[in-house]
């Protein structure tokens, strides 16, 4: 019975509500390294693959814990089970504030629901905690356009751009796209 009690005590003291979140690790050289990469990608399949390697270090969380909040709101929110999402998320940003992904994930659910005014809140923290975070930046170009400010979502779609030119978003802002640069629609 001792064994038992200790077991759960020790589990709810390492619960986040008594944990504090470690920092996150510090991927900006690889996201650096690969974004450079990408840019000189000849080929979409290289560029999704760089793309693939780029989501390995976003989505890397800063410990065990917060790691297990992140895969299980991934795994709800592709169930489109997204009130059980956003409350792993909650939870997730709650305890590592200071985690990008958490921040965008919760954003692309609330796109996903149609709450773009919340999304665009996460996304902006997102971007401000990791600014070459491509999928935050595309998604808050997403994200205006739900929002109907077309000028800001092209601005922003171009930012996402610059970083990697292969991004599936890239044909908004191409001709005849909803993004396109004025005067240039068909």
């Amino acid at each position: 019975m001792y064994n038992l009690r200790s077991s759960a005590l020790a589990l709810v003291l390492a619960s986040p509500a008594f944990a504090d979140c470690p920092t996150a690790p510090d991927h900006s050289g690889g996201v650096k390294d690969l974004l450079d990469s990408v840019q000189q990608a000849q080929t979409e399949r290289d560029a999704r693959q760089i793309s693939g390697k780029l989501w390995e270090l976003w989505t890397d969380a800063p410990d065990e814990i917060a790691q297990a909040m992140l895969d299980r709101a991934m795994l709800k929110r592709q169930s489109h089970d997204f009130f059980g999402a956003l409350h792993d998320l909650n939870k997730l940003v709650a305890y590592c504030p200071d985690f990008a992904e958490g921040y965008n994930q919760r954003a692309f659910v609330y796109f996903l629901t149609r709450d773009f005014a919340s999304a665009l809140v996460d996304l902006d923290r997102a971007i401000a905690l990791s600014p070459n975070h491509v999928a935050a930046i595309s998604g808050r170009a997403l994200t205006l356009m739900g929002l109907g400010r077309t000028d800001e979502a092209r601005t922003a779609l171009e930012q996402a751009l610059a970083l990697n030119p292969w991004i599936p978003e890239r044909g908004l802002v191409g001709p005849g796209g909803p993004l396109a640069p004025k005067g240039e629609d068909i």
